[in-house]
């Protein structure tokens, strides 16, 4: 089996696992639609944390799920949504169209997580954050879409305000695809469209004011040679870029305890490097 089947196989079987992750809770969720399409209504599911403000300025985060721009649901990143929201963030979890419900191109997500980005900074006041504190993360496809709107010029849908920025100032990602080009079973997902597939590339579009970023990976993933090769690059650019890794985990290892639990610790212990939370990480990984 050649390894781009085996990425595709991969990342389409992926379950979303919930599991309980201690922290403060987060006082209230509410949800906005980002974008309204053809095919489906978007929403932002929001978690404000306790003592929040409208006149705040809290850092914030979007997850974005993953299911291999197929399936999955936004429910994938309510447990880290929460911590994160005990910890002082708004934390937002963002929906987007798929192929399985949507008959959507993975070019289309890249879309759609933009716009999710976009409304996150237009509506900062409402929201009560820093719109030059927004972090971009997610998992797996949904890491990708992260990494997408950061890295790479384009992809905007027609309805997009191109007066507010759609690039987020840091980034999070658990077990992203960051590179379309050269892996043949991806690349069949967009028609073979070679034009596409450098858009939707993010190490393609890596330059010196990239956004720090934080990736996570366990070292028996297949798709762990994208994180290397984004880290090697962005460090050339004398770009901040971690990569954390967790031996012998596959992909999707961040769903599940103990994984969940020492990946979110670790992002984390990023976010307060990056001067985003205060203090010491409340989490304690089993």
């Amino acid at each position: 089996m050649n390894i781009g089947r085996l990425v595709i196989i991969v990342l389409a079987s992926i379950a979303v696992v919930t599991t309980a992750v201690a922290g403060d809770p987060a006082t209230a969720t509410k949800s906005f639609v980002h974008r309204q399409t053809k095919e489906a209504k978007l929403e932002l599911i929001v978690h404000f944390p306790p003592g929040w403000k409208e006149k705040d300025q809290r850092p914030a985060i979007v997850f974005f799920f993953g299911g291999g721009w197929n399936a999955g649901s936004v429910k994938q990143f309510e447990p880290q949504s929460q911590y994160l929201a005990g910890r002082g963030m708004v934390a937002i979890r963002a929906d987007y169209r798929v192929k399985s419900r949507h008959g959507v191109s993975p070019d289309q997500c890249v879309e759609d997580a933009k716009s999710a980005i976009r409304f996150v900074r237009k509506n900062a006041k409402t929201l009560g954050i820093d719109p030059e504190r927004i972090v971009a993360s997610g998992g797996s496809a949904g890491g990708h879409l992260a990494a997408c709107t950061a890295l790479g010029d384009g992809l905007e849908g027609a309805d997009a305000d191109l007066s507010v920025s759609s690039k987020p100032n840091a980034l999070v990602l658990f077990n992203p695809v960051l590179r379309f080009t050269g892996y043949p079973e991806l690349m069949e997902r967009i028609n073979n469209d070679e034009k596409i597939g450098k858009a939707i590339s993010p190490t393609l579009h890596l330059q010196k004011d990239s956004p720090p970023t934080l990736i996570l990976f366990g070292t028996a993933d297949k798709l762990l040679t994208h994180g290397e090769e984004f880290v090697k690059k962005a460090k050339e650019l004398g770009q901040r870029a971690e990569l954390f890794t967790a031996a012998g985990q596959a992909h999707g290892f961040f769903n599940k305890s103990p994984w969940q639990e020492r990946t979110l610790k670790r992002a984390d212990e990023f976010l307060i490097a990056i001067g985003y939370l205060k203090g010491e990480p409340t989490i304690q990984p089993k």
